[in-house]
């Protein structure tokens, strides 16, 4: 037998090396924070390969696309080029690619358009106005919030109702004129021909529980199953993971409990926690060797996690040696603990710690206006995560809608964008020539009248014939439509010349794609993360505080973190206060907060709370501040 190139022994520790060699059947790895969690996904990637297992046979689940990539790059470079062989994606990315092959099972085109989060939203309020809920008083719920009512309820397999009882129970009353909403949305989609984010998994669900054929196809193509950070699935993606598991059960889910706090997204912890339920013959693999923090920091961590009611026990620990106590600082008020930060910052830079690698983190993004005030005041650069993603720049979906039109006739939505941005044209013109292209399938030449109401109306339909049905290479038909854009551009946005870049950005990206069907829905399903308006570029992170929510803060690490405002009413959010479920989330957000920090852990509490809900009122008025309960035993 030839010998193995990889010296996995010496690569890995004893739990490490276990979950990369076991392959058969199904296995939960519950992979402590720091432990090395994509190594073991690269690793086994690059075993089963070795062993002589077809790449195109390994599934790789992540998160993000980008996360894939990385890690099947990193096997290659361990192995060989093989690796790249291996179908590497996220849940939406899969269902895309195999709704794009099958989906005339379940009657979709295969060419839909898939929405993004603002286009999902505007297709909503456009059923809300064709049923007359728009004319409803102020208090019925925006788009924003009909759109999270129906993903949760898809996603987490729930009724509307109920969804409405356990998140928004101020809305009850119009629980039924929700309800035909939902109805209206998906149908509405179905016959235009569009997908949103959930319709992807739906459709997938859908395609494998009514096609025998196909899922025992599927389920026999990829015969090794992986999936990453298992405990942020929802329903839907457990679902769909159990019939590709027609055909075996080899299947690996990576994840750490402690470490699930996306529920507010849908994800479902009991995925994780019920994994060995459902497959009862699942090995179980935990680990604990943490490779990122100082003992002491662990300890402290451990202490926290232990009291969580639903987990796997795990205990972290490290062979870093020294470090210092976490230490949590009671200061008098908010501008005390800003101070604080300021103070110790500097003390930290001038002995050479990179701004970059100190965070402050928070629950909430109001939690850090005190302090952004502090910092700008003694000229301390940060940049602030949870910023506007690239695609939902409104430059960048002006464009992006104009060149979903050329792919997608049908597309209404990105009709609407397209003919609202043109000088002269109202809503009542959009609704005819929608209704004319769009509903009465008519062909491009529209009437004299409503051409002559803009000069834009001719420039597009101008456009558009000359493109006609030919094969539609991205870059060329970006490049029709800017030079169409750029008058509307710059007389629609005072702040232009800093937009261009992002235009520019979006003309290289186009740039990189043959095919429009590639090039769109990468766009709606992995879009560049910032915007160069509202984002300092990377380069200059890496000197510049960072400011972040924790739930932006996953999956990464610094030297120092300061967690603000760790407190009663704050950590754990008062909004959680007599929810059980809700309240253990909280505790596994500090958690999360706690195991970025490398080597030094600091955690405040100002006494005196400006906003005082909830809180202890003193005799002079004033709010005052508890402990988190989380902390309770170790402080």
């Amino acid at each position: 037998m030839k010998a193995a190139k990889i010296d996995y022994r010496k690569e890995l520790n004893p739990a490490q090396l276990e979950a990369v060699q076991s392959t058969k059947g199904p296995h939960l790895v519950i992979a402590g924070a720091g432990s090395g969690k994509t190594r073991i996904l690269v690793y086994r990637v690059a075993h089963l390969v070795e062993r002589g297992v077809d790449p195109k046979s390994i599934l790789l689940l992540t998160f993000t696309r980008r996360a894939s990539q990385e890690m099947l790059t990193r096997a290659a470079d361990i192995l060989d080029k093989r690796c790249h062989s291996v179908s590497g994606g996220t849940f939406h990315s899969f269902a895309n690619m195999v709704l794009r092959r099958y989906g005339p099972r379940l009657n979709l085109t295969r060419n839909f358009t898939i929405l993004d989060q603002g286009d999902a939203e505007s297709t909503v309020n456009l059923v809300r106005t064709n049923l007359g809920f728009n004319r409803f008083d102020k208090r019925f719920p925006k788009k924003r919030t009909l759109l999270s009512i129906i993903s949760k309820s898809v996603n987490k397999g729930e009724d509307v109702e109920l969804v409405i009882e356990a998140e928004y129970p101020h809305f009850q009353v119009y629980a039924e004129e929700i309800k035909k909403i939902k109805r209206a949305y998906i149908e509405y989609k179905r016959h235009k021909g569009i997908l949103d984010y959930d319709d992807l998994l739906i459709y997938l669900k859908e395609l494998l529980e009514r096609n025998e054929d196909i899922r025992a196809k599927l389920s026999d193509k990829y015969r090794y199953i992986m999936v990453d950070e298992y405990q942020d699935t929802n329903k839907l993606q457990a679902d769909i993971l159990y019939l590709l598991l027609t055909a075996h059960d080899n299947i690996m889910v990576v994840g750490d409990d402690s470490q699930s706090i996306y529920s507010f997204r849908g994800a479902n912890f009991k995925n994780i926690i019920d994994f060995p339920k459902v497959f009862k013959n699942a090995k179980l693999i935990t680990l604990e060797e943490n490779y990122r923090s100082v003992q002491p920091i662990l300890d402290l961590t451990n202490n926290v996690i232990r009291d969580a009611t639903e987990k796997f026990d795990k205990n972290l620990f490290s062979k870093k040696k020294g470090g210092m106590p976490p230490l949590y600082i009671k200061t008098e008020n908010e501008g005390g603990q800003s101070d604080y930060i300021v103070e110790k910052v500097i003390e930290l830079a001038s002995k050479g710690v990179e701004l970059g690698d100190i965070a402050i983190l928070f629950r909430a993004g109001w939690h850090s206006n005190d302090l952004e005030i502090e910092l700008a005041k003694n000229n301390i650069p940060f940049v602030k995560y949870g910023g506007q993603k690239f695609v939902e720049s409104a430059h960048i979906k002006d464009l992006i809608s104009h060149m979903r039109i050329a792919y997608n006739r049908s597309d209404e939505v990105s009709w609407r964008r397209a003919l609202l941005l043109m000088r002269g044209v109202g809503a009542k013109t959009a609704d005819t020539i929608i209704k004319g292209i769009v509903t009465d399938k008519k062909d491009l030449s529209l009437d004299d009248k409503l051409t002559k109401k803009s000069m834009d109306i001719k420039r597009l339909e101008t456009i558009l014939k000359r493109i006609g049905d030919k094969e539609l290479v991205p870059l060329q038909v970006f490049k029709a439509f800017s030079k169409y854009y750029e008058p509307i551009f710059k007389e629609r946005y005072d702040d232009f010349h800093k937009r261009q870049s992002d235009l520019e950005s979006l003309e290289r990206i186009a740039a990189r794609y043959n095919s429009m069907e590639a090039f769109l829905t990468d766009m709606a399903l992995e879009p560049p993360e910032k915007s160069i308006v509202d984002a300092h570029t990377r380069s200059k992170d890496k000197k510049s505080l960072v400011l972040s929510t924790v739930h932006s803060a996953k999956g990464l690490e610094w030297h120092t973190v300061f967690i603000i405002y760790v407190a009663e009413g704050h950590m754990p959010s008062y909004q959680s206060f007599g929810d059980d479920d809700s309240i253990e989330e909280e505790r596994r957000l500090l958690y999360v907060a706690m195991t970025r920090a490398k080597e030094n852990l600091y955690m405040l509490r100002p006494l005196i709370e400006r906003s005082g809900r909830g809180y202890v009122m003193g005799k002079d008025g004033s709010m005052y501040t508890s402990m988190s309960r989380f902390l309770d035993n170790y402080f």
